[in-house]
């Protein structure tokens, strides 16, 4: 596929299995604390997610976990030296706005970008709030307070946040429309910001994740009204950006 040449592009980013080749929320308590990870794995259908990650976090710190050792291991997360390449040849283009849409944490978030030396590739991360306590805990929360008012995403995404009412809240926030979108996504919880991209935008789609086995019927049954690219290694993605 070629893409023709557009004046004002914004391209939008998940992160786990996205952007980075790993899951980060899960990926700390792998590394770290397998016990805890057994256990979150056990509860994630009782517990909200981002709940379940803000209570093992505390656990972790009851261990003895250190904010140095969270750190270390989020360094230590798979990250494909093709997607620091493809990024940041078109960062280094102009023209194209980048922006993070995650369900991760923005400590996690911009810990492994400065890792991997992209600390000022996004222009914005709209993700989860997270910050560390004097005692050396991570302190998590939804980004969407549970006590005050809910999103009303009918498509299915997770309580902390409707990824489809925060693309289009940037957007607003970004005036005038870009040219052109790019949405580089996996879970199933990207499928709701996919679904409000026009005819003239592109998805990037992870094949064999959430996203990919929600996606197929609706390209197949021509519902779906922005294009398809889909990938499975970060190389392909490298390629593409490569095209933009």
């Amino acid at each position: 596929m070629s893409f023709p040449p557009v004046e004002r592009q914004l391209i939008v980013f998940d992160f786990d299995w996205s952007l980075a080749d790993q899951d980060s929320d899960r990926w700390v308590f792998e590394v770290l604390a397998p016990k805890l990870r057994k256990k979150m794995k056990e509860l994630k259908k009782e517990i909200q997610w981002t709940d379940l990650v803000a209570q093992s976090l505390k656990e972790l710190h009851a261990l003895g976990g250190t904010r140095e050792e969270i750190e270390d291991a989020l360094r230590i997360m798979p990250f494909h030296p093709a997607m620091v390449r493809g990024t940041s040849a078109l960062k280094s283009r102009g023209k194209t706005t980048f922006f993070c849409l995650s369900n991760a944490n923005i400590i996690f978030i911009t810990t492994i970008l400065k890792s991997k030396g992209l600390e000022n590739l996004f222009d914005e991360i709209v993700t989860n709030p997270a910050e560390w306590d004097p005692n050396g805990l991570l302190k998590l929360r939804r980004r969407i307070d549970p006590s005050g008012p809910q999103h009303e995403c009918k498509v299915g995404c997770s309580p902390n946040m409707c990824k489809g009412d925060e693309l289009e809240a940037f957007l607003k926030r970004h005036q005038p429309d870009f040219d052109r979108i790019i949405y580089v996504g996996d879970g199933s919880n990207d499928f709701c910001p996919v679904l409000r991209l026009r005819k003239q935008d592109v998805v990037f789609c992870r094949r064999y994740r959430g996203l990919y086995n929600l996606i197929k019927p609706y390209e197949e049954e021509g519902r779906l009204h922005c294009q398809v690219q889909y990938w499975t290694g970060a190389w392909e993605v490298e390629t593409l950006l490569d095209q933009l």
